[in-house]
């Protein structure tokens, strides 16, 4: 599971750091709360942290981007706070 919501976590980040303006971002981010919260409840906070850690690395890698996101996940857990 974990897999697969890399990579859908991947590419709504992908499209919301290349897309700031769009109309649907709103309900963009909504699904990266969702996915965060589906990750807590399966691991805690150690499963959302290796998520990020690879997520970071993948948009500086692909991408050439430092993007400050971790914030999109406070609020999911005591532990999160970004």
């Amino acid at each position: 599971m974990d897999a697969y919501l890399e990579e859908e976590f991947y590419d709504i980040l992908t499209y919301c750091i290349e897309n700031p303006n769009a109309s649907d971002l709103e309900s963009k981010k909504q699904r990266i709360s969702m996915i965060g919260k589906e990750l807590h409840a399966d691991g805690g906070a150690d499963a959302m942290e290796n998520m990020f850690y690879s997520i970071e690395s993948r948009i500086k890698d692909e991408l050439g981007r430092d993007e400050a996101i971790r914030s999109w996940w406070n609020n999911i857990s005591d532990e999160w706070k970004y």
